[in-house]
């Protein structure tokens, strides 16, 4: 099996109040890929990284000065990644997209798109990529918590908030805080997947391909009066069928009404905002009990253990035994 040895030149575009954890990720990520190539036994070039900023130092969120090159002063970039900003929810997000700095980031990440360049972004720089039009007609994700007004905002946008990573040819996109990671060893393993695959056994990093194990619902249902309503209605009714004309009338709501204001909230049918809520459930009750996975299944609704088994899988990607096993090694607070 051959490994692909091509070089790559990774410009991190740093906007003023950058979220310093996510800059750092993405830094160290890279470095270590370069520490670890002569470990591999095969040829691969190392990664050429470039801090690019407006100016020639930057600050970040929590004040530090990061020394930064202009674009012009550069050669071509195959990759331009953006961290994300430390304005971490909506109200303060939107003003920091009205800044002169991301106003200037915008127009950089436009120069960068017209020069072919791989284009990434995580957290909340997704809405950097999206306010400046470039993710119109492409798929993308974002921090969970900001999936409502992400979606809201920018509806021509194709949004998979349950996906820790989307790659929508030349974006790739990355979901909330240490996603960063992720999207910085998916640069390395566009050039090599042996040193992206030795880079990730280093950081103590698996695979994981969705954020649905971190979202909490209700957070999510707090952004709409209606869907808050719905919410608590629902964690009432787990262990019953759902029948959307029965939930409507309950939250005073038609069902047409119901559907679109739960879609725009969280993304999901109230079907499957339900179905989440169960599953978060059986989850706290499968961590904090010793109930049968049967008892589990009946008290969120579920026919047989066998169902619910399966939806683990599917959806969080651990087993009965893996969620009491992790819940087994956290340690008390």
């Amino acid at each position: 099996m051959f490994d692909i040895i091509l070089a790559m030149t990774i410009h991190i575009l740093v906007i003023d109040g950058a979220f310093d954890v996510g800059l750092t990720a993405i830094l160290d990520t890279l470095s270590l890929a370069n520490e670890l190539i002569p470990t591999l036994g095969v040829k691969v070039e190392p990664l050429e990284v470039c801090l690019v900023g407006a100016r020639r130092h930057v600050s970040t969120a929590h004040g530090l000065k990061v020394p930064c090159a202009a674009p012009s002063t550069l050669g071509r970039a195959d990759a331009a990644v953006v961290p994300a900003l430390g304005a971490k929810q909506p109200a303060q997000l939107i003003e920091a997209l009205g800044s002169k700095d991301v106003r200037n980031a915008q127009g950089l990440l436009r120069e960068y798109r017209q020069d072919n360049a791989l284009i990434g972004a995580a957290c909340t720089s997704t809405f950097v990529l999206a306010e400046a039009g470039l993710l119109a007609g492409h798929r993308a994700t974002t921090s969970w918590w900001l999936a409502p007004h992400f979606r809201q905002r920018y509806k021509d946008v194709g949004l998979e908030e349950s996906r820790m990573l989307v790659t929508s040819h030349p974006f790739v996109t990355a979901g909330a805080a240490l996603a960063h990671v992720d999207l910085a060893l998916s640069l390395v393993n566009g050039r090599s997947p042996l040193l992206a695959a030795t880079t990730a056994r280093y950081l103590l990093v698996e695979k994981r391909a969705s954020q649905a194990a971190f979202v909490i619902p209700d957070h999510l249902a707090h952004s709409d009066p209606l869907a808050e309503r719905f919410e608590r209605w629902s964690r009432s009714h787990l262990s019953q069928g759902f029948d959307l004309a029965v939930a409507a009338s309950s939250v005073h709501s038609s069902a047409r009404t119901l559907s679109r204001r739960i879609k725009a909230a969280t993304g999901k049918t109230p079907l499957g905002f339900f179905q989440n809520l169960r599953l978060q459930h059986a989850v706290h009750l499968l961590e904090t009990t010793t109930d049968s996975i049967e008892s589990v299944a009946a008290a969120v609704g579920y026919a047989d253990g066998v169902s619910l088994r399966a939806l683990l899988r599917a959806k969080l990607g651990r087993g009965v035994r893996e969620i009491r096993a992790q819940a087994r090694s956290k340690p008390d607070l």
